[in-house]
Parts: structure tokens; C-alpha cells; sequence
């Protein structure tokens, strides 16, 4: 009697709280253990009987597939996890022949969303892989958040109940939690969390998330400085006009000349304020919050400071309907041998990492000269500052930079042009002046391949990313890193600084981007959406958002204050390489495998910040502007110079044409 009124506590507090699942698990096993033993036997899930499992998924696929479309694309969600345990449960008990048997057999029903994780799974063939791979023991750790209606929720229960599928029932209490909201089915849909997996990452995710950003821009920044000096400068400029304009009108109040007079004066006042609005549209960045410096920063120089007044006096207004000139640097006679290219901040050096250890630097200024084009003449830029004599000094057409032991995986300049950064699969990074042709230092620190290495915006700090799944903050005199980031569960493929020099954010081929204080090495946020490897980024110029392209082709736009996803932009068919806001923040320019530039509006985001935070999914939507396709040559590295041209740079690819 006792253990009757216990069950029956037991089955009304589950009823009460709404666990129904947990409810229909315990009537199950109730009624397992009523029956005789050989039905007991038959039930159970057995080491013995392997095909249970084929024909449990079997069921519920067969009545996924038949149910109403209006329910039947929600009911669909559930295979794949189900699909992805019963697998590795089949795996883990040593049926072999079974778990592949059943793995292509149903995978075509998962190919399109997860073949990512297909290709992975898809190489275990012992339960000692399933141990070892950090996937799989994502999957088992974790579990699978799952967005259904009510009613196809209800459809579920009732399909678990009638058909007692104790396998998929087990796999369901085990592995998936549902997020049931009221209201009509969604078909289709481009959230990105309708299946996603959650657990401890994404606890881990909500809890950093808490933490503080002062995403504003530095206090007295030399851009800043100049800005202001180049107002002043214009607001004096347009008074003098106004004031000629005045005189000239005295003087002309009498004769035939009086009309031509005042017409000029209402056009040097046209002028005028015209040039005040593209000042003040240019420094739309300044409604962004001033905070303090946590690196030491080092000093500018006067001719440093004068060429950005210089750029910024002559800066391209861009906007949706402005759209920026494009000049594209193609590689060609590669053989498939570059790596990765970066471009100077003023478009006049381009830099190539090789496979086969080298760095070349090609000078802009350099090209039409045909004296030094004889035997690269179709490759982009030629420079005779070679320091290594193995060429003919009037044949090559580049500066050829030697010392790393293996492949050159990423090349960055200094903001000002006098430092280049090279990392590579020897696990080091190097350090070289373009103006000695030289390589000044060599760190080491990381013990795998370096994938990644960034100038921070003020030089001097640089930040690298590495396969041993750390960043790395760095100052250029040390030779041992000042900060190791390390939380990432796989690679960190790409990094990048925030515009104020108090974070970096690091992106990872576990499908996830962090942000990073300089100061402390403390992850402050965690983004979460990606569905394949990360492996560009970029800030915006007044520090609030953040770009991320994955592997699939997916862009999406990060809000750091507050870790949402403002906006997903979709339109590359392949990996996305390189990312680049404007300097005023207008344009998103964004660079692909597949062969395109693409350039997005994201003006919209900006002006969310003088609405304060007014949100709506239409309005902070982003559009493509325009897309711009190269003839075969895929987008390695994208540069908007502080005037707002854009560069670009690739490898023409034979393969592809």
C-alpha cells in the first residue's frame, strides 16, 4: 500500500509541475514491470537486440513524415537528435555493423542542415572515438533545446504513448529538453536556435553574458583629436565665406552685377554647409561613449598625425546610396601556394603568406614600371627592396621575406604601415620592418600552428590565435605574451581588437565568438549561433557591434552590450574570409570563397543607438546593397582606408574558372 501511494504522490506532483514526459516515462516502466518476463525481455533495450534501434527511428520518422504539414515541419526537428544518440548509443555498445548501417542509411534526412557534423561522425568506428572526439562528447554532455508549438508537442506525447517506443522515449528524457510556445506552428525558419544544443555551454554563455562592456570609444584618441581640429578648421572656413559673401553683396547693391553676386553668396553658403553635414555625418561615431585606456598606449607622431588629418579631410561620405570605390589586387601563378594576403591601411602594401614559409610584400607605387616587371609582370605590385639575392636584382618584383620553417598562415601591417606581423604552422610568430627589410623578432609561446595574428589599432599590442585553442595578447617589445585567453573548445581561427583597445574578440571552429578584457584575460561574453567554424571578424568604428562570418557563408551582426544577434545576413555560398566595416560604420563589406565581395547596409544598426535601444526585427534587418563578383578569384582579405576606398585582395583560382 505504501508503495502505491507513493506512485501516486510521485504521478500528481509530476502533474502538477507539467512534467510530461518524465510522467509517461514512469507509466511506461510501471507497465514494463507488470508484464511477464519474456515481455519484460522484449521491451527492454537490450545489448542483444540491436534492430530496436533501427526500428524505433524508423517509426517516428515514418510518422514525422506522414503528419500534416502544418505540424510536420516542427515534428522533423526531432529526428536529428534522435538520430545522432541512437547512433552513438549503437556505437557505445559495440555494434558496429549496425551503428554504420543505420548511420547512411538515414543520413540524407540530415545532410542539408548538419552535414558539417556528418562529415565528423561519420569517422567513428570504436567506442574509444566517441570518448575521444570532442563532438561527440559535446553531444553527450549537453542536450538539444528544442522550439515546438503546443499542439505538435501534444502530437508527440500521443505518439510516444500509443506506440511505446521505449528507445525513442529513453533518447528523448535523455538528450532533448522542449521549448513549448503557445500559438500557430512555424514552418520554415531562419532562427538559428529552433534545434540547438545547450547545457553548459549555453548556462556558461547566460552567466558571462552578465558581465559589463564599455564598448565606447578611447578617451583624447588621436582620430578624435584630429576630428575636432578639422571642424574647427571647416566652421572657420565656412565663416570667412559667409563673410565674403557678405561683402560682396554690399559691394554689388548697385549695378547689373547684383544678381551674379547674390547667387554666388547663396552658393558659397550651399557649400559651406554642405561640408559641415559630411563633417558631421563622418563623426557619427562621436555619439558613442568615451572610456579610458586599460593597455598603456603608445605616443603618435606629428607626421603620423598629420597624414590621418590629411585622410580624414579628404574622407568618401559613404552611405546606402554612396557606395565605395573598389580596387582589387589579384594574385595569379600561385599554384595555389598563398595562404593568406593583408592589405596596409592605405592601400599601398600588399603582403602574401606562402606555403612554402616565404612572406612577400608588394609596393603599390611600384606598379608601371615595366623595367621591374619582366617575370611577375601579372602579379599586383613590384618593389626591388629584396634583401635576399637568390633572384636577379631587375627580375622579381616584390620584397621576399625569409625565416619561417613552415607554411605562412596570416600577414597584418601596423596601422601605420612601418611593422608586418607574420604567423605560422611552426607555432611562432614574426616580427618585420618594412622599412629595414628586415625580421626584428621572432615568439614563441603558442605550441601549435598560429592561424591568426592582428595589430591592435595603436600598434605596439598585437593579438594571435592558435590551434592549441588559446589567444594570445602580445606587446612587440616582449617576446613572451602579456595575456593567454583560453575557454574556446577548439581552434581559435580568427581574432580581432575592439577600436578601443580594451578587448579582442576571438572566433573558433567550435561555432562559437568571444569578447575578451585586454587587462584581465577574462571572457565577458560569449556569442552563440554560428552552425559551422568562425573564421572572420570585424568591429565596427564606434565599438558597439560586431561582425562574424562562418564556413557556411553566414554573416551575423553582434550587439556587444548586450550578446544578441542584431541581425543574420545571408547571400554567400561559401566560406566568408574577411569582413570590413566603413570608417563611419554606414557599410559592411564582406569578402567570400565564393568569389564575391558583397556590401550590406548597416546604417540601421548605428541609428539604433540615438533611438536608445528601440528594437524591431524588421528595421534592424540588413540589406545586401550590392554584390560584386570577380572572375574566378576568391576574396582573401578586404581594407577600407581611412579616406574609404575599399581594397581588396585574392588568388585568381584555375580550378574554379
Amino acid at each position: 500500500m505504501e508503495d502505491e501511494e507513493m506512485e501516486k504522490k510521485v504521478q500528481q506532483y509530476l502533474q502538477r509541475k507539467g512534467f510530461r514526459l518524465t510522467e509517461l516515462a514512469l507509466q511506461e516502466e510501471r507497465n514494463r514491470l507488470s508484464t511477464s518476463a519474456n515481455s519484460d525481455v522484449a521491451l527492454a533495450r537490450s545489448d542483444n537486440d540491436p534492430a530496436r534501434y533501427h526500428d524505433g527511428y524508423s517509426r517516428l520518422r515514418t510518422w514525422a513524415y506522414s503528419s500534416l504539414d502544418q505540424y510536420k515541419y516542427e515534428l522533423l526537428r526531432v529526428l536529428y537528435p534522435v538520430f545522432i544518440h541512437i547512433f552513438m548509443d549503437l556505437v557505445a555498445e559495440g555494434h558496429m555493423q549496425e551503428a554504420r548501417s543505420f548511420f547512411h542509411t538515414f543520413r540524407e534526412d540530415h545532410e542539408v542542415m548538419h552535414s558539417r557534423d556528418l562529415q565528423k561522425l561519420e569517422g567513428v568506428l570504436s567506442p574509444s572515438h566517441l570518448e575521444e572526439m570532442e563532438l561527440a562528447r559535446s553531444f553527450r554532455k549537453n542536450k538539444f533545446k528544442i522550439k515546438l508549438c503546443e499542439y505538435s508537442y501534444e502530437l508527440l506525447l500521443q505518439y510516444l504513448q500509443k506506440t511505446q517506443a521505449l528507445v525513442v522515449l529513453g533518447v528523448i528524457n535523455e538528450h532533448i529538453t522542449f521549448e513549448v510556445s503557445p500559438g500557430q506552428p512555424s514552418l520554415i525558419s531562419d532562427d538559428a536556435d529552433v534545434v540547438a544544443l545547450i547545457g553548459t555551454s549555453k548556462d556558461l554563455a547566460k552567466q558571462i553574458n552578465q558581465k559589463e562592456v564599455h564598448w565606447g570609444l578611447l578617451e583624447d584618441s588621436v582620430e578624435e583629436r584630429m576630428e575636432k581640429a578639422l571642424a574647427e578648421s571647416d566652421k572657420i572656413e565656412a565663416e570667412s565665406k559667409d563673410a565674403d559673401a557678405e561683402d560682396n553683396k554690399k559691394r554689388n547693391t548697385e549695378g547689373g552685377k547684383q544678381g551674379a553676386s547674390l547667387k554666388k553668396a547663396k552658393k558659397d553658403k550651399l557649400v559651406g554647409a554642405t561640408g559641415k553635414n559630411v563633417r558631421t555625418e563622418t563623426s557619427m561615431v562621436s555619439v558613442a561613449p568615451r572610456v579610458k585606456p586599460e593597455l598603456t598606449l603608445p605616443a603618435t607622431p606629428v607626421e603620423v598625425e598629420q597624414s590621418i588629418l590629411e585622410d580624414l579631410r579628404n574622407r568618401a561620405q559613404l552611405s546606402s546610396v554612396a557606395l565605395p570605390s573598389v580596387s582589387f589586387y589579384t594574385f595569379v601563378n600561385t599554384h595555389n601556394g598563398l595562404n593568406c594576403s593583408s592589405i596596409s591601411h592605405d592601400g599601398s602594401l600588399v603582403v602574401g603568406g606562402f606555403s612554402d614559409s616565404s612572406v612577400k610584400v608588394w609596393d603599390m607605387s611600384k606598379i608601371g614600371q615595366p623595367a621591374k616587371m619582366s617575370s611577375s609582370q601579372s602579379e599586383n605590385g613590384s618593389s626591388q627592396g629584396e634583401r635576399i639575392s637568390t633572384l636577379d636584382e631587375g627580375k622579381r618584383t616584390y620584397t621576399l621575406f625569409q625565416g619561417h620553417s613552415g607554411p605562412v598562415y596570416s600577414a597584418t601591417f601596423s596601422p601605420f604601415g612601418d611593422f608586418l606581423l607574420s604567423s605560422s604552422s611552426d607555432s611562432t610568430i614574426r616580427l618585420w620592418s618594412t622599412k629595414l627589410n628586415a625580421n626584428l623578432v621572432c615568439y614563441k609561446g603558442h605550441n601549435y600552428p598560429v592561424w591568426d595574428v592582428q595589430f591592435s589599432p595603436v600598434g605596439h599590442y598585437f593579438a594571435s590565435a592558435s590551434h592549441d585553442r588559446t589567444a594570445r595578447i602580445w606587446s612587440m617589445d616582449k617576446i613572451q605574451p602579456l595575456r593567454i585567453m583560453a575557454g574556446h573548445l577548439s581552434d581559435v581561427d580568427c581574432v580581432q581588437w575592439h577600436v578601443n583597445c580594451n578587448y579582442i574578440a576571438t572566433g573558433s571552429s567550435d561555432k562559437t565568438v568571444r569578447l575578451w578584457d585586454v587587462q584581465t584575460g577574462e571572457c565577458i561574453r560569449m556569442f552563440i549561433g554560428h552552425r559551422s567554424m568562425v573564421l572572420s571578424l570585424a568591429m565596427s568604428p564606434d565599438g558597439r557591434y560586431m561582425a562574424s562570418g562562418d564556413e557556411d557563408g553566414t554573416i551575423m551582426i553582434w550587439d556587444l552590450s548586450t550578446g544578441r544577434c542584431v541581425s543574420p545576413l545571408l547571400g554567400h555560398s561559401s566560406c566568408v574570409w574577411t569582413l570590413a566595416f566603413s570608417c563611419e560604420g554606414a557599410l559592411l563589406a564582406s569578402g567570400s570563397a565564393d568569389c564575391t565581395v558583397k556590401l550590406w547596409d548597416v546604417a540601421s544598426s548605428t541609428k539604433t543607438l540615438k533611438t536608445e535601444d528601440v528594437k524591431g526585427s524588421s528595421a534592424n534587418r540588413l540589406r545586401l546593397l550590392k554584390a560584386l563578383p570577380t572572375k574566378s578569384t576568391p576574396v582573401y582579405s578586404l581594407r577600407f582606408s581611412r579616406r574609404n576606398l575599399l581594397f581588396a585582395s585574392g588568388a585568381l583560382s584555375l580550378s574554379s574558372s
